[in-house]
């Protein structure tokens, strides 16, 4: 996947006024990696999400999977919303099943490809509960398992641990690693929380302020797999730090470009 100085301008349609969100944001993801975006806030780590899942068309450059330009959302990406909105009067099984169901394969054909995505995020057993009765790391592997099961080529990921706690998001991380490092899948990944980005990621993009372009873009080289103690390594942390400094940077940069009363 490949994005080639690729430009968002939206109209906020109350208001007529118009955003600059991205402007000649450049960036490759290479089959099988896990790509990590961070930056200010509003700096467009959102919007581009969207771009790379079809839902927003792009103002100008380009965004190609395998060759092709994306235009609109199709089955070889699937996304991970941060609120899971699962279906409540559905079962986790069928919760999951929903996107087959909609592709139009039979349920003979769609039972076992869903279990076998709850049994890798680790919810065997709970098929038959709703989510009023699942815990919110819970919900959020059931989101994970419905976006898996539609064997995507690439699984985007809108920050889905931000409504967790802290202990249950730090869980999520190492169950999200396990599972990737199972599957495969080239991910993309936005979150505001830098050390969960370098945990992640093969690579971390850095994004200025709005609008967003490619600020820096920093190897993780720790080795895989990853336990959590590695975020408490001076190395790791040495590299938060690098990372924080580029952002606080752009941070500022934006605070003193804002009017003030």
């Amino acid at each position: 996947m490949e994005a080639i100085d690729v430009t968002v301008r939206y109209e906020n349609p109350r208001t007529g006024v118009t955003t600059l969100a991205l402007d000649g944001f450049s960036v490759d993801v290479q089959p099988g990696e896990f790509l990590c975006l961070v930056g200010p806030s509003g700096c467009g780590k959102t919007t581009f999400l969207h771009c790379l899942d079809g839902l927003l068309p792009v103002t100008g450059g380009r965004i190609l999977l395998d060759g092709r330009p994306i235009v609109r959302p199709g089955r070889d990406r699937a996304m991970v919303f941060q609120s899971p909105s699962l279906l409540p009067w559905r079962t986790v099984l069928r919760n999951v099943t929903y996107g087959l169901e909609l592709q139009g394969l039979p349920r003979r054909d769609a039972v076992p490809r869903a279990l076998e995505m709850i049994r890798l995020v680790g919810l065997s057993g709970f098929e038959r509960y709703h989510p009023a009765e699942l815990s919110g790391g819970m919900l959020q592997r059931v989101n994970l398992a419905r976006a898996l099961v539609m064997d995507a080529e690439v699984i985007l990921l809108d920050e889905p641990f931000a409504a967790l706690d802290a202990q249950t998001r730090e869980f999520m991380q190492a169950e999200l690693m396990r599972i990737w490092q199972e599957t495969r899948r080239t991910a993309v990944f936005i979150t505001h929380q830098i050390n969960e980005a370098i945990y992640l990621a093969d690579r971390v993009v850095v994004l200025s302020a709005r609008p967003g372009r490619v600020k820096s873009i920093l190897p993780v080289t720790f080795p895989r797999p990853r336990d959590l103690r590695v975020k408490r390594t001076v190395p790791f942390l040495e590299l938060e730090d690098r990372i924080w400094a580029l952002i606080e940077e752009e941070a500022r940069l934006a605070y003193r470009g804002m009017p003030h009363v």
